[in-house]
């Protein structure tokens, strides 16, 4: 076949005009490198932040003007590749952080930033450690601190018990500070506590935890604990005919989505969070049907925080006249200024609002699981 050489010309002059114009549209968008672990033992939260990311994205280059782009790098729950790909991201081009996911990967890599002077706003790191004498990291999710006293709270309001065993991890930064803020606000709201046992990374037996909670008469159990744990303790719970209300906070997210759980051992489990994926809201019923357009799944409270991560570092960068061609010191120095006035999200998981500590403000909700999903709790 023989092609014109006018028309050839033409052609090759449109791939060039196109590639020079899909260019400028790079150079022009605000880049966010967007942290976390899509591979490994914490995917589930990783996958789940990349992914409310990409939908808020999508939605924001719809309305048009200032345009996102996302520069997505795996850490894999580890601390030093987090580093590796925070260096990453920088190298590509990110002018501020949604991330890290995860709160080990988070300390180091905030410490990084913070000497960096790169902004950072985590979707889902809780520990106070991660903000702690770093004005550069802020926090989306709720603190540890704060999600054990809004769990006693809750659990005093709507009278889901009077006797709690709890079961944490004492290894675990995450668990022991959700642990302690629980123990204190469970005294000051009348909870009586028969029963505190510990595991670490390590176990997996856990029936002289559960043994111990039963033997207590707890008819509530306190579960400040990731998912995997916790689907033990519920199977151990099960084979020795336990029926207590078991209490989880947010690292409880993702057990109906574990490969091989069978998810009715967590029916009328009850799980503090920001989230619920059944509200009929219209920005959370179209956000959800996104999501499951993307990925098949439904989301989690770790896809709608980095959602709204995302669409507020976006309008915290159109208030401080912050484009694709600022500096990354230049917009850490703008976005902290945003994030410490009267700058305010309406967002997924609740109305927003910041301190200088970086911790957020909003109120917590309590889901429950029924048949398999998530259904926010009116009792």
């Amino acid at each position: 076949m023989k092609f014109n050489k006018a028309i050839v010309a033409v052609i090759l002059a449109l791939v060039m005009i196109m590639g020079l114009a899909s260019a400028a549209m790079a150079e022009d968008a605000l880049k966010i490198g967007v942290i976390g672990p899509f591979t490994g033992a914490a995917a589930i939260y990783g996958n789940a932040c990349k992914y409310g990311a990409e939908v808020a994205a999508a939605e924001i280059n719809a309305i048009g003007g200032l345009q996102i782009e996302l520069l997505e790098e795996d850490d894999e729950h580890d601390a030093e590749k987090s580093l590796n790909a925070y260096n990453t991201v920088l190298d590509k081009g990110a002018q501020m952080i949604a991330g890290t996911t995860t709160t080990t990967p988070c300390i180091a890599v905030g410490a990084q930033a913070n000497e960096d002077r790169v902004f950072m706003l985590t979707p889902s790191a809780s520990s106070p450690d991660v903000t702690d004498g770093k004005d550069n990291v802020f926090q989306v999710c709720f603190t540890d601190p704060a999600q054990g006293t809004a769990s006693a709270q809750y659990i005093t309001e709507h009278q889901l018990a009077t006797k709690v065993a709890i079961i944490y991890n004492n290894a675990d930064a995450y668990s022991t500070g959700i642990y302690n803020t629980f123990v204190a606000e469970a005294a000051n709201q009348g909870l009586e506590i028969v029963s505190e046992t510990t595991f670490t990374d390590e176990t997996n037996d856990f029936s002289v935890q559960v043994a111990a909670a039963k033997d207590a008469g707890a008819d509530l159990v306190f579960l400040p604990i990731y998912y995997t744990p916790a689907s033990l303790i519920l199977a151990t719970a099960k084979s020795m005919d336990y029926a207590p209300v078991f209490f989880g906070v947010d690292g409880m997210d993702g057990i109906l989505t574990m490969e091989g759980f069978d998810a009715s051992l967590a029916e009328g489990v009850f799980m503090l969070t920001p989230f619920s994926a059944d509200a009929q809201d219209e920005r959370t019923q179209s956000f959800v049907a996104s999501y499951k357009e993307l990925t098949g799944e439904i989301p989690n409270q770790f896809a709608a925080d980095c959602y709204d991560a995302v669409w507020a570092l976006w309008n915290a960068s159109l208030s401080a006249g912050i484009d694709g061609s600022t500096s990354p010191e230049d917009a850490c120095e703008l976005l902290i200024e945003q994030f410490t006035g009267d700058f305010e999200v309406i967002g997924l998981t609740g109305t927003m609002s910041w301190d200088e500590t970086g911790a957020v403000t909003k109120t917590p909700t309590a889901v429950v699981i029924q048949d398999g999903a998530y259904v926010g709790f009116n009792g």
